[in-house]
């Protein structure tokens, strides 16, 4: 799994840890819901998803070309108007993401995704925090992913930026990509691990989101 997108299952799981506790304000997070596009062994990333703690997770299936030796490729702003449509069909209001790709660090998703959706978003965060001051913490989904948020109405966001910290604070909904200071993620445990055997995995493909891959691109 890509390092970045680990950071976003832990947050995400983190904020669900912190509305049972009771330190989120409202309902808090209630669902936490992976999605990852690839080939087949993008299974494999979603079941450590849900073993670190996503209840759910959905594979949309990408052609790796082994029947035609030409692979389909997505571009980030393909990969932005997926997640759209799994937000909409989904109905969330919180979306954390890695905040770059490990292959070409386009780093570009997540904006786009926020500027797809009219949201507001919050970069780089190496901080989240829900209410003024609740619910995530110090660095607690998605996710590459998509995680549901039901309950603060508004989001603090910790960046890094050149010289010094920035803060951002917006109201749900919201985008959060999460940089590398912003937790250390779990293990997933082996008891776990045979759990996320069983947790709901959902396959579809991009016709089923309406999606066509050289079209969305551009």
């Amino acid at each position: 799994m890509n390092p970045f997108d680990e950071l976003s299952i832990e947050a995400a799981v983190r904020m669900r840890e912190g509305t049972k506790e009771g330190k989120t304000r409202g309902p808090g997070v209630t669902d936490i819901l992976a999605v990852s596009a690839g080939p087949a062994k993008c299974v494999d990333v979603l079941r450590t998803a849900m073993a670190m703690g996503a209840d759910r997770s959905i594979h949309v299936e990408i052609d790796d070309g082994r029947g035609t030796g030409e692979e389909e490729q997505l571009e980030p702003l393909t990969v932005a108007k997926l997640l759209a449509k799994v937000v909409a069909e989904e109905g969330r209001n919180l979306v954390i993401l890695g905040k770059q790709s490990i292959d070409d660090d386009a780093h570009q998703t997540g904006q786009m995704l926020a500027g797809l959706l009219g949201w507001g978003q919050g970069t780089q965060a190496s901080r989240i925090e829900f209410g003024g001051g609740g619910g995530g913490g110090g660095g607690g989904p998605s996710a590459s992913s998509g995680d549901g948020h039901d309950g603060a109405t508004t989001v603090t966001v910790t960046r890094e930026v050149d010289g010094g910290v920035e803060t951002i604070r917006s109201p749900l909904p919201m985008v959060i990509t999460t940089d590398l200071r912003l937790n250390e993620p779990r293990y997933a445990t082996l008891p776990n691990i045979m759990k996320a055997k069983k947790k709901p995995l959902v396959k579809k493909t991009l016709a089923d989101y309406g999606i066509d891959a050289a079209a969305a691109a551009r």
